[in-house]
């Protein structure tokens, strides 16, 4: 759009506002008080996204300023974000100087545009801050050893392996920032191939990630959520019908529903491609109810404006079934799919927004089978709220049954 002053002093309405002036510039807008200018660029075959600072700190003169400078590196070869980084930190002289905790959360900073969900760049933050920084944060990031990360690690490698596997990630992903920026030389001592994995065990896998609900339970489950008078619920019930992940359903926006297509963008989802999903009478439904509760909101579920916590759904979930998680309603979806009906599987995998890993199935699949898939999830709707479903025939033996 064509921005000016005035434009941008009143856009206030969340989403992204393209500059139609400088090539990749748009504005964030998440509330009123949180606006950012953003620059959208490939490099190496790769999109990104570069933060140049919220409005109305850096004026739209500035961001356009900014954005013409970066184009010009990018033009050059250049990648601009790991240009900055290495900018906002000390020169190469001082370099010794910077310590591991400064240069972190710098980097965190700096990622935050990129990696788009705020919870996600809090989540590494406050993981530094319970493992790493009291350990290594003071040191130079030069200083910093295979020792050191050993023992940051070895505490929770067992008791928290989920946890010491994302620690041990996010330690390696900054330092590896670092060797790029000239801060250290040498192997990263957060590896693990090659170097971590001679020193720990190989993290035990869990057998209960994501437990399901049996498929012939639903009904009953959902009957007993819909009592329950909180936005939660609601939230919980629409997750379940559209065989949702969490984050795509709590940071939903009324705006991305379009008649009765609700378009997830690309950064939120998991696989970072834009995602349609067609929308039952019943999913309609629950949308105007949330909307009727809390009137202004830009959400469709939230409190006072503000989105639900990705916990909310958890815990009622464990309420009425014990030791089942949200993510694992989608196996529930999977499992009568594949057990109940002849839907076909690439239908059900499109609507899991599934990664395809291959190539042959991926081309077979190009299309969003948006039709096929609004049919799927109309017979998914309807074997939630009644136990039986339209036009889809149970398999031989299951008729009988």
């Amino acid at each position: 759009m064509q921005l000016t002053d005035i434009v941008v002093k009143q856009l206030i309405k969340a989403g992204r506002y393209t500059d139609d002036q400088t090539r990749g510039l748009h504005l964030w807008v998440k509330s009123q008080k949180q606006r950012y200018w953003i620059l959208r660029f490939t490099h190496n075959d790769k999109r990104q996204n570069m933060s140049l600072g919220a409005y109305p700190e850096i004026s739209l003169k500035s961001a356009r300023h900014r954005a013409i400078k970066a184009r010009n590196d990018i033009n050059n070869g250049i990648n601009p974000i790991e240009l900055k980084i290495a900018t906002n930190a000390p020169n190469e002289v001082e370099s010794k100087k910077i310590t591991f905790e400064e240069f972190a959360t710098n980097y965190i900073n700096t990622m935050r545009p990129r990696w788009g969900n705020e919870k996600h760049a809090d989540q590494w933050l406050s993981t530094m801050k319970a493992y790493a920084f009291p350990e290594i944060g003071s040191l130079a990031l030069d200083e910093i050893e295979t020792d050191h990360i050993y023992k940051i690690l070895l505490g929770i490698w067992i008791k928290k392996p989920e946890t010491a596997s994302r620690v041990r990630g996010r330690i390696e992903r900054i330092i590896s920032s670092a060797t790029v920026a000239k801060h250290r030389q040498g192997i990263n001592p957060a590896q693990w191939k090659g170097h971590l994995e001679h020193l720990l065990p190989p993290t035990p896998k869990s057998n209960n990630h994501h437990e399901a609900l049996p498929y012939k339970q639903i009904t009953n489950f959902l009957a007993s959520i819909r009592e329950m008078d909180r936005v939660s619920a609601l939230a919980l019930e629409f997750t379940i019908l559209n065989a949702s992940r969490t984050g795509e359903v709590i940071n939903a926006m009324r705006e991305e529903v379009d008649s009765d297509i609700w378009t997830i963008p690309a950064n939120r989802m998991k696989a970072r491609k834009e995602h349609q999903v067609p929308l039952g009478k019943r999913s309609l439904e629950i949308i105007e109810i949330a909307q009727s509760i809390d009137k202004d909101s830009i959400y469709l579920f939230s409190n006072k404006g503000r989105p639900l916590s990705n916990m909310t759904m958890l815990l009622l979930t464990r309420k009425f079934a014990p030791n089942k998680t949200v993510h694992g309603f989608r196996s529930t979806f999977r499992d009568w799919v594949a057990e109940e009906t002849e839907h076909s599987p690439e239908v059900a995998e499109m609507a899991l927004a599934h990664t395809i890993s291959s190539q042959t199935e991926a081309a077979y699949r190009r299309g969003n089978l948006l039709e096929r898939r609004r049919r799927l999830m109309n017979d998914w709707e309807s074997y939630c709220l009644t136990g039986a479903w339209g036009n889809v025939l149970a398999f031989p033996d299951q008729k009988a049954a």
